[in-house]
């Protein structure tokens, strides 16, 4: 089945171009012009990815976005004005994994919402019975590398897309290490990274609610004002 994006804007030519681009690479598109037709259409599920105009008329995109990520983890590509770099801010901080700003060109929001849901994808499990587990620990948490799972102290495993695991296993084969972004997306190479976005901020946002005990004060994962991030906590390799 192929992938189902919903369109939120109130344009409607905006949607019917939209439309039109991501039909045309084989995805199936639905749409909605505010807020309540948005939390509808998600009722009924089967959406994997949302662009969301932060413009909505008499609705707020960024109370959506919030809304919708108290829900759900769909990823969400945000829809921005030129002049609305504190609102691409606060939207990435709410859980947004992405932003395209008006006038967008077709291509580049086609590209977006293939990377974006490429790191969303479930990760992968090999059938590893016979191999030798590489697996590396940091406070309750084992990541197995070769299994590719994350397990806490009770051996549950925490679910990571494919976008979490490949930045976490960075993180833990550089413990301690101030990592640039720019570091970061060419570490993570085979992923369809922009320099010019904060897609790498939006992905530690949303490893740090799953391994952090306090996202909002996070102890592993550390941001280095002005650098980038550091893995600040011990590793052992296992």
């Amino acid at each position: 089945m192929p992938s189902e994006i919903l369109v939120v804007d109130d344009d409607t030519e905006i949607r019917h171009l939209l439309r039109t681009a991501l039909e045309r690479e084989g995805y199936a598109v639905s749409e909605a012009n505010d807020a309540a037709t948005t939390k509808s259409r998600l009722d009924k599920g089967g959406i994997d990815l949302i662009t969301l105009d932060l413009s909505l008329g008499a609705d707020d995109g960024l109370t959506l976005a919030r809304k919708i990520r108290a829900r759900s983890d769909i990823p969400i590509i945000m829809v921005t004005g030129k002049g609305d770099a504190i609102d691409r801010v606060v939207g990435l901080e709410l859980g947004a994994d992405d932003y395209v700003s008006k006038p967008f060109n077709l291509r580049e929001v086609v590209a977006r919402v293939r990377a974006v849901l490429r790191r969303h994808e479930p990760v992968d499990r090999p059938h590893t019975k016979q191999a030798k587990h590489e697996r590396f620990s940091f406070r309750d948490w084992i990541l197995d590398i070769t299994s590719r799972d994350l397990s806490d102290g009770k051996g549950e495993i925490c679910e990571l897309t494919t976008g979490e695991f490949n930045l976490l296993e960075l993180f833990v084969r550089r413990p301690q290490r101030v990592l640039t972004r720019d570091e970061i997306m060419d570490l993570l190479k085979g992923h369809d990274w922009s320099p010019v976005d904060r897609s790498i901020d939006a992905l530690i946002v949303r490893l740090r609610r799953k391994i952090e005990p306090d996202a909002s004060r996070p102890t592993h994962i550390k941001t280095v004002r002005g650098v980038g991030y550091v893995f600040a906590t011990d590793v052992h390799r296992r």
